[in-house]
């Protein structure tokens, strides 16, 4: 078990994504508004070590927020 306790995962949560060009993130302030790909129904997309493994949703249970899984998603051969 000592090994497995070792091995290190980077987890992401997506919320959405955009492309616009470096010149408009430079005068952004604070506040700015970035207009995603995706709505607040869609899910999340959750990334293990940047390979998608999951999708989800934002709950709320006693203040705190929380990521819950609600799709896995399989691996392709």
């Amino acid at each position: 078990m000592n090994t497995i306790d070792s091995i290190e995962v980077d987890i992401t949560v997506e919320l959405g994504a955009t492309t616009m060009p470096i010149h408009h993130l430079l005068r952004m302030g604070r506040g700015a508004v970035i207009e995603l790909d995706t709505t607040e129904n869609d899910p999340l997309r959750i990334y293990a070590n940047s390979r998608m493994v999951a999708k989800g949703e934002v709950k709320v249970e006693e203040g705190r927020l929380l990521v819950e899984i609600t799709e896995k998603v399989l691996k392709r051969s």
